[in-house]
């Protein structure tokens, strides 16, 4: 379970303002997070994984504080272990798709099924730049998931992938979930492609 009550100022698409958030997302459910472009989904994001400061807030997972701004608690994204799939997917450009994961993991079965799950398994030698668009948003999901994260955060991660594949990833993914038993917060413009994975929603309107 992640609980959630933070305060941010924000200054972008939307205008500025105060972004406010009070939610919590259930153990074990997969939830998607929509709004207007500018609204702070991807802050919301990055707060919880430990990547953003706020000016005031608490971040709770399960009975651990993760931030509370009041008692002066702020544990680094290490200490929070996050499995987060970046919209720009973050990924290493000297790194191969086999060194993306092996530095995440040592676990040979699960990489390999992994590589599997992504349909990566003939591309173990290239680096991002020799992938495509959809490669390499594959890639930045198998690496969050490497961790065995108990928390999954995902911006807006299969906006670059094909119909099918894309099917057949989120069809996939939704059993990858179940066996982490992880909390899952997925931002995307499309929660229609999303129906059959997910079991919660939240609208962050903006500031």
């Amino acid at each position: 379970m992640i609980s959630i009550n933070i305060e941010k100022k924000l200054k972008g698409y939307a205008g500025a303002g105060t972004l406010k958030v009070q939610h919590t997302f259930a153990a074990g459910s997969v939830t998607i997070i929509h709004g207007p472009s500018g609204a702070g989904k991807t802050t919301c994001l990055k707060i919880i994984a430990g990547l953003v400061n706020v000016e005031k807030g608490t971040v709770k997972a399960g009975n651990t504080i993760w931030l509370d701004t009041q008692q002066r608690i702020n544990l680094l994204p290490q200490q929070r272990r996050v499995g987060f799939v970046f919209q720009d997917y973050a990924l290493f450009p000297n790194m191969s798709v086999i060194e993306h994961l092996q530095y995440a993991t040592e676990d040979d079965e699960w990489i390999n099924r992994l590589l599997h799950l992504g349909k990566l398994e003939t591309f173990l030698s290239h680096k991002p730049a020799h992938l495509s668009g959809g490669q390499q948003q594959r890639l930045a999901i198998l690496r969050a998931l490497a961790i065995k994260p108990a928390v999954i955060i995902m911006d807006e991660p299969f906006s670059a992938l094909d119909r099918n594949i894309k099917a057949d990833l989120i069809e996939n993914l939704k059993q990858i979930f179940a066996e982490l038993k992880a909390t899952v917060l997925i931002v995307s413009h499309n929660t229609d492609e999303l129906v059959g994975i997910s079991n919660q929603q939240l609208y962050i309107a903006g500031v």
